[in-house]
């Protein structure tokens, strides 16, 4: 299964409770590189939201940002410090009898002076972000915005398995003609060595079947054949991981490796200005698929 590792994803949600606002970004990496944000009401959800996301995801930088307004505010509790209060009438009663004219303390007077009324909340937003029903919005806000996520991964690795395949179906040629290139070039080796072996035998006093010993070797150290088919075994290898239903980014990456030291070694063994020139048209298209397998999940 080919899944790009880059996508955005937005949610919205209007509860009673909680309006939620959830956003996911990922972009290319080696492994998964999760990065949450979470309002502090909801920081006690991040390890299940972490889960949530690892149960989707298998690579990539994310990013998972969430923001929470609470609309359902806790109950109200308010207290009036009578001790302050009665004090502060007395001491007003005071002036009055001194003969100065001062009006009675009011409830807005009341306000405004520090510790004469305390409002606070009896629980705070932790407390209802603690309530299962809103554990049950975020949580639900999160599935949503990751099953948006990996279907926008999954349309964009249509397109790339699409490249890829095409690439791949380039470098198969090109095994193809290196095996032809390859045995047409031996070929051509064989008998260059036997006439020079013809002439080196009619010139001088060497064993024939001792020379001939030597130039079966060498030819032998440029046959190619254990190389071209360990390169024909890696790419059916390669339609068995694209077709597989796992993340399969690293397995390419690495199955491209072994196919380029495949071809390394074809290189250093081969004979031939064509050979010469279909490995330097191998190694760069395999290059340009394991670029283009970095985007792979």
């Amino acid at each position: 299964m080919i899944r790009s590792m880059t996508g955005f994803a937005s949610v919205d949600v209007e509860h009673p409770m909680v309006v939620l606002s959830v956003t996911l970004r990922s972009v290319n990496h080696r492994h998964l590189d999760l990065h949450v944000r979470l309002p502090n009401p909801l920081l006690a959800l991040e390890s299940l939201l972490r889960s949530q996301v690892q149960q989707q995801l298998a690579r990539g930088r994310v990013e998972l940002n969430v923001s929470a307004q609470f609309v359902q505010r806790a109950n109200l509790e308010v207290e009036v410090n009578e001790a302050l209060v009665e004090r502060l009438s007395e001491a007003l009663n005071r002036v009055r009898a001194s003969g100065l004219s001062i009006a009675d303390l009011t409830a807005g007077d009341l306000l405004h002076l520090p510790h004469a009324i305390d409002v606070r909340e009896t629980a705070g937003d932790s407390e209802v972000a603690a309530q299962p029903d809103v554990i049950e919005v975020v949580t639900g806000a999160v599935a949503q915005a990751l099953d948006e996520l990996v279907t926008m991964r999954s349309t964009e690795g249509e397109y790339l398995l699409a490249d890829l395949d095409s690439r791949c179906a380039l470098v198969s040629e090109l095994i193809a003609k290196l095996e032809t290139s390859a045995a047409h070039a031996q070929g051509v080796l064989e008998a260059r060595l036997g006439e020079r072996l013809k002439q080196l035998v009619g010139e001088s006093e060497l064993d024939q079947g001792v020379v001939a010993q030597e130039i079966v070797k060498f030819v032998a150290r440029s046959d190619i054949d254990e190389e071209i088919v360990r390169l024909k075994g890696h790419i059916v290898h390669w339609r068995t991981i694209v077709d597989d239903s796992l993340a399969c980014g690293r397995r390419l990456d690495f199955l491209l490796q072994e196919m380029n030291r495949e071809i390394n070694t074809i290189g250093s063994k081969a004979e031939g200005l064509e050979v010469s020139k279909l490995i330097v048209s191998a190694k760069a298209d395999l290059e340009r698929l394991r670029e283009q397998v970095q985007n792979v999940e």
